[in-house]
């Protein structure tokens, strides 16, 4: 094979990879609905990434908002992988109902993993313009509602921070 096909053959192999790794984020940007879920700080800004702020979620945690975990949880029970958490409307915004192994039929929900020791759903960060950053940092404190678009398999983005 010539050098020009090999690098030909890489590049596209680099772009498929890229298409992958950001497909679910994609996919619940274009195709979801969005949900209101309220967002707590978990980290501050960090000064060696720019505007980067670690969410939290309290109304996902799998004891409720008071079970004093950061970030969404774990889920003990012996295995890890693929977990779901369904959401029900809590007045104007939605909350954790169910986490569950097997992915639910109908109904919103979040495609997560607990492959790490904390569950991940695509929504535990947000970046921002970096003068944005104070502004929102303050927001965040204050309590606010992160918008969440999710798509019919439960990926999720989230695509704005604001007050409820």
């Amino acid at each position: 094979m010539n050098r020009t096909a090999t690098t030909a053959v890489v590049a596209v192999g680099q772009l498929v990879l890229v298409g992958l790794a950001v497909a679910p984020q994609l996919s619940a940007r274009l195709n979801g609905d969005t949900y209101a879920l309220r967002v707590a700080p978990l980290d501050p800004i960090d000064p060696f990434r720019g505007a980067y702020v670690s969410l939290d979620y309290p109304d996902l945690h799998r004891g409720g908002p008071s079970s004093g975990e950061q970030g969404i949880g774990s889920l003990d029970d012996g295995t890890s992988g693929d977990l779901f958490i369904t959401l029900r409307r809590d007045g104007a915004v939605w909350v954790g109902d169910d986490w569950t192994r097997e992915r639910p039929e109908d109904g919103p929900y979040l495609a997560c993993n607990d492959q790490s020791w904390q569950v991940r759903c695509g929504i535990e960060s947000w970046f921002l313009p970096q003068d944005e950053a104070t502004r929102t940092e303050d927001l965040l404190r204050d309590g606010a509602v992160a918008e969440v678009r999710i798509d019919g398999r439960g990926n999720a983005a989230v695509v704005d921070v604001r007050a409820p």
